[in-house]
């Protein structure tokens, strides 16, 4: 082999490695670069092949708690870690869905709903340690990872 053909392997190597890094890295949206992020429809599909629940983060570029929530989310190893028993999605701006089951107690933002393998909303996973007004919203890493043992805990994973 040349030494021309093994640069053009590769650097061909290296697209086919970096190109879902980085689009993995789009959908994070500083949510957490090493957490594997899904949209809806690709995180349906994948809970369904795999049987994972799902975990959604439904989110606003210009919301404030966002912007707080953010940065304490993707610094929180315990979530990082968590978030290998779930399909990961990450709904930002006019990606979150139309379906009412996304806003079970209203539509504030940030919010964090899980769904079963199947899609489905399961609304009695919320942040028992929040307000009860607003039992979606999590305001650090730490409730973050105590929802997600609940969640664990409910779907037995």
């Amino acid at each position: 082999m040349t030494t021309t053909t093994m640069a053009v392997a590769l650097v061909a190597l290296v697209a086919m490695i970096a190109v879902p890094s980085a689009m993995a890295n789009d959908l994070a949206r500083g949510w957490g670069d090493g957490i594997a992020w899904r949209s809806l429809d690709a995180g349906r599909a994948e809970a369904l092949e795999t049987g994972k629940p799902m975990m959604v983060i439904i989110h606003k570029s210009w919301c404030g708690a966002c912007k707080a929530l953010r940065p304490k989310f993707a610094a929180n190893d315990e979530v990082a870690e968590l978030s290998e028993k779930f399909v990961m999605v990450n709904l930002e701006d006019n990606e979150e869905p139309d379906d009412a089951a996304f806003r079970p107690d209203g539509g504030y933002i940030p919010r964090i709903i899980f769904t079963d393998a199947q899609g489905e909303v399961v609304d009695s996973i919320y942040n028992s340690a929040g307000s009860p007004k607003y039992k979606y919203y999590y305001t650090d890493g730490q409730s973050v990872a105590a929802g997600m043992k609940s969640a664990i805990k409910h779907f037995n994973i």
